[in-house]
């Protein structure tokens, strides 16, 4: 495929219109709806595009202003709850001023303004409290728009045609905005508000509502706001308060389900819960059963690789994810050939969208299975949630579907017979590079000329290893012994062969990637970083890609880059040739540890809860830039990066993971800490509620120089942690 002159001329490029200033939005999800926002509280994509109230892979509001006296209220704070429950922004009066006198003193008034998502709804609150000595009288508004844009023209794609958009709908306490799209679907945006307005009028292509307002001193007024994107499952009307117990409770529920992970440490506390409530956020509400969606704004949906990889991070702790995604993969896998979708039987899905786009086909996107590489993780999952949990019965249900993926990956996977897992864009709409760097220019030779397909990457066959043993025992497991020692002795095998293929002994790392004609891409990236988290490396070759990675070329203080510093595409302010992605560095700390370099690891983890301590509301986001770590500063932010980010917020989990080297097994009973390590700064971490079965542990683990005691501070039915 010839050469793109410019990133963003790649079909699937996130455009970057303009910069976001120091206004990093603020997140709310709920299922399928999600809505980003500025810190008023404020909507307008026309400043950013990816500001809206989306549902189903559509903007159903693209403008949410309000105002008071025509003008934009002063920001005194606003937040998100760290259960990301509910958004808040506490706003004053600006000055008032008539005939160059001020009237009203900024300051005289306190509006609280709160927002929840439920149930297809965005709830709002604005509590509006006078603390003058005068009565006043306030005039409000509130300003709306829905663009109806599905989340690809959102991203920047441009559509020849779109459907019809109809005139606002006034009636009394509430409009109705609406649009029939080309694929003949009617959407609708439904605000209703309370108590009703004084008056209704068109704005442009929207509606503005006009309140006014009468305040006695010390008196206090609220206003409210339903804005649906679909007819509601409730009998009657759903109003702030009833949503956001609704809300509570269902997070309050989730979060009994994954352990809470504390310590001295403030920084590594917050970074903690964040994590944990961005796991939590990212699940609930959404129709797939526990099914982590991938991330906001981007990619609020579910995607395979990405669900796979945080319930692997997050296996030890929270074993329902990986059950989660494991049904609703298998229930998803593709059964027959078509090119077009990249699908083949035994393939396991890429993504799914909803939208108008998808729908009509404009983008491929619908039930796409463009990744090489979710097959083999599928299986590796399939293998890691046996050994945690013991669940035989769920893994005989799931075992054809283990079986078609296995012949996919020895059939179809392995395009050109020679034992590695190839790809090749099939899908003239769909994805050039079909690993997880799926930027069009993410695979190259060092000489920077694009590697042709097809093309086998080198973290793949390590995965394609790991799923074979994972296979192995699970086939062990339910008593086909020879298919077991079959399938480990082509473990063994594919082992031997990748090693002599892919390593480039004088970079001290495995080569990126075989091109079509089996030439290895000899560049420096962390894809190599990656092949120790599967296990497919010697000790001695492990011990070098391990040093590497921490070596001033790939590690720029706050992690490890994608690719390292001196290669020829290397550019940190890229997506993937150069920046540093939080789930990468967690899975490349997860294989150091797994060879007994816990204390590498340990400076992963460090690096990356400075990276929480900088950043807002502790969040860490998808990715970020890979200039160096300058002192005094934070790192530089990548301008389109979704935050939150599943598998970078469960990268905390296999961090912890990796350098306590607790692994938890339900059938034996036993959570076993192989070596653990402490890094400096944190002396001690306590596990609240840690599950093995129908058992449960709070443990206390505490550093004294150079060992990590462990103490059960109290049990709850029978299991044994045992020390290694």
């Amino acid at each position: 495929m010839a050469e793109t002159s410019t990133l963003a001329q790649q079909q699937y490029y996130i455009a970057a219109r303009s910069s976001p200033a120091d206004d990093r939005p603020r997140v709310l999800k709920y299922g399928k709806l999600f809505a980003v926002f500025d810190h008023y509280g404020d909507i307008n994509a026309g400043e950013f595009g990816d500001k809206g109230l989306l549902y189903h892979g559509t903007r159903f509001l693209s403008k949410l202003t309000f105002q008071m006296w025509n003008a934009r209220p002063l920001l005194l704070s606003s937040t998100v709850k760290a259960d990301n429950s509910l958004f808040t922004a506490d706003l004053s009066n600006a000055d008032v001023s008539r005939n160059n006198h001020v009237e009203i003193h900024r300051g005289t008034l306190h509006v609280l303004r709160s927002r929840v998502l439920y149930d297809a709804a965005c709830f709002e609150k604005f509590d509006i409290s006078n603390f003058g000595a005068s009565p006043i009288k306030i005039p409000l508004s509130l300003e709306f728009a829905a663009d109806y844009a599905d989340i690809f023209e959102v991203r920047g794609m441009h559509r020849e045609q779109k459907g019809r958009q109809f005139p606002p709908q006034i009636r009394d306490g509430s409009v109705l905005l609406s649009y029939q799209g080309l694929d003949g679907v009617l959407r609708e945006t439904s605000i209703e508000f309370e108590p009703n307005a004084l008056d209704v009028q068109p704005d442009g292509e929207g509606i503005k509502l006009y309140f006014e307002k009468n305040l006695e001193p010390s008196e206090k007024t609220e206003l409210l706001l339903r804005i649906r994107c679909a007819p509601s499952s409730q009998p009657r009307a759903v109003h702030y308060h009833q949503a956001l117990k609704s809300v509570k409770y269902e997070l309050d529920r989730s979060e009994e389900m994954i352990p809470q992970i504390s310590s001295p440490n403030s920084r590594f506390t917050d970074w903690m819960k964040r994590s944990s409530s961005d796991v939590h956020m990212m699940i609930a509400g959404n129709p797939e059963e526990h099914y982590p969606y991938a991330g906001v704004p981007w990619f609020s949906t579910v995607f395979g690789r990405d669900g796979i990889i945080t319930a692997l991070e997050m296996l030890w702790a929270s074993p329902w994810i990986a059950k989660g995604v494991l049904q609703f993969l298998a229930e998803t896998q593709a059964t027959e050939v078509r090119p077009e979708i990249e699908a083949e039987p035994g393939k396991i899905l890429h993504e799914m969208r909803g939208g108008e786009m998808a729908a009509l086909g404009e983008v491929p996107f619908g039930k796409y299975y463009g990744s090489v590489d979710s097959t083999p993780l599928f299986v590796m999952l399939a293998g890691a949630y046996l050994d945690r949990t013991a669940d035989i019965g769920f893994i005989r249900h799931l075992w054809p579907h283990i079986h078609l993926a296995l012949k996919w990956m020895d059939e179809h996977g392995d395009c050109e017979g020679d034992g590695f897992i190839e790809y090749v864009q099939h899908a003239r709409k769909g994805l050039v590079q079909q690993g997880w760097k799926d930027s069009n220019d993410s695979v190259f030779h060092a000489d920077g000329t694009l590697a042709k397909a097809p093309i086998a990457l080198c973290e793949v066959q390590g995965y394609a290893y790991a799923a074979k043993l994972a296979a192995a025992r699970i086939s062990h497991a339910l008593g086909d012994h020879e298919m077991s020692r079959r399938l480990y002795d082509q473990a063994q095998n594919l082992r031997v062969r990748f090693n002599e293929a892919f390593w480039c002994n004088d970079l001290s790392v495995y080569a990126l990637a075989l091109d079509g004609d089996k030439v290895p891409c000899r560049v420096r990236t962390s894809n190599a970083g990656q092949c120790l988290y599967t296990g497919i490396a010697p000790p001695e070759i492990a011990a070098r890609v391990a040093n590497e990675m921490l070596s001033p070329d790939f590690f720029n203080g706050w992690g490890v880059r994608t690719v390292a510093d001196g290669e020829a595409r290397y550019n940190p302010l890229s997506y993937h040739n150069g920046s540093v992605w939080p789930h990468d560095n967690a899975l490349i700390a997860s294989g150091m540890a797994s060879y007994g370099f816990k204390n590498l690891a340990g400076q992963i983890l460090l690096a990356m809860l400075d990276v929480s301590a900088t950043v807002d509301l502790r969040r860490l986001p998808e990715l970020f830039c890979g200039l160096e770590r300058r002192p005094g500063e934070g790192p530089t932010l990548y301008p389109v990066a979704c935050s939150p980010q599943t598998w970078a917020a469960a990268a905390s989990f296999l961090l912890v993971q990796a350098c306590l080297g607790i692994s938890v097994h339900d059938g034996e009973k036993k959570i076993i800490f192989d070596q653990p390590c402490l890094p400096e700064g944190i002396p001690e971490l306590l596990i609240k509620d840690l599950r093995s079965g129908d058992a449960s542990v709070d443990l206390q683990l505490e550093r004294s120089q150079d060992s990590v005691s462990v103490r059960v501070l109290s049990q709850r039915g029978k299991v044994e942690i045992v020390m290694k």
